[in-house]
């Protein structure tokens, strides 16, 4: 008995939904049809891979490793299909874009009219998460591509670096805080430090830019946007560092926060696009890399 693409479906459903009536829901299946596709898989492979339970359905190890492996199966199989859907125009048909909070509100705006200007005949869908979980979903097929701060680490990716984005210091403009003199980041006391909650890559690449420090003393962490840090820092909570993508496109108070620039070498991110290299979509993304090279603004005649 050979295991089928279905049957590895049906225990992704099962796995993600921890219950058999609602993954059959989630395949438009019954659910004894879909209860049947995996014991049968169990017996193809000869081994339990689910706990049945009256209160739902948990993997055993082997059907983790399973549910694991059988994604990138399904991944594989689904750029196989984008494959052939493009062969005759990769710039019609759908590609599904994930983004990093940190990126999307400041690219979007300008990137989806691009996109649709030159790419009339693409269906572009947006999912906009942390960086972890959007690793994940393009590990798995669930993304063609994502835009975020590189590197992601996978063997599995195609990187493209696009540009550059330098972390500026934001302090406030009056108040003891106002009087520090930080000629690089590591020049900010960990008491002082505002940061985006755990998850945010933005968090650890500031944490990495401010060298060391101990972790015990950041007494202001948690919050979810680059703009609630920034009203922080106008109210006198606290220092950060903002990249300039997001400075570029926000309304500052001059009177409240003052901004500036680190003496070189600056602390920055690279901003970039991510694609599985099994993917049909390499060229399209190399041609989409071209679009956002231009957008990214800059703020000039800050002081050093």
């Amino acid at each position: 008995m050979r295991i089928t693409l279905r049957q590895l479906r049906y225990l992704d459903a099962l796995a993600a939904e921890g219950h058999f009536g609602r993954a059959a829901d989630r395949v438009a299946v019954s659910q004894p049809a879909l209860s049947a596709q995996i014991r049968e898989l169990e017996e193809a492979l000869g081994c339990q891979l689910v706990e049945r339970a009256s209160t739902g359905a948990r993997l055993t190890a082997a059907g983790v490793t399973v549910v694991e492996r059988g994604r990138r199966i399904l991944a594989e199989v689904g750029d196989l299909e984008a494959f052939a859907r493009i062969a005759a125009d990769p710039k019609a048909g759908s590609l599904r874009l994930g983004i990093i909070p940190s990126i999307g509100p400041y690219l979007l705006p300008k990137l989806l009219p691009a996109l649709t200007e030159v790419f009339p005949d693409l269906k572009v869908s947006v999912r906009e998460t942390v960086t972890a979980t959007l690793v994940g979903e393009l590990q798995d097929g669930g993304l063609d591509l994502v835009i975020a701060s590189l590197p992601l680490g996978d063997p599995s990716f195609s990187e493209m670096p696009v540009f550059t984005d330098a972390f500026l210091l934001a302090m406030p403009a009056a108040g003891p805080l106002s009087l520090g003199v930080f000629d690089s980041a590591a020049d900010i006391p960990t008491e002082a430090l505002l940061l985006l909650e755990d998850g945010h890559c933005l968090r650890d690449q500031t944490l990495a830019s401010c060298g060391a420090l101990d972790a015990r003393r950041l007494t202001r962490a948690g919050v979810t946007s680059l703009a609630t840090i920034l009203q922080l820092v106008a109210a006198g909570q606290g220092i950060t560092l903002l990249p300039e993508l997001f400075l570029a496109a926000t309304p500052l108070d001059a009177g409240r926060v003052r901004l500036r620039r680190f003496h070189a070498p600056e602390p920055h991110r690279t901003v970039g696009l991510a694609w599985r290299k099994s993917s049909p979509f390499s060229e399209l993304c190399a041609q989409i890399a071209g679009l956002i090279a231009g957008m990214k603004p800059a703020i000039v005649g800050l002081p050093r």
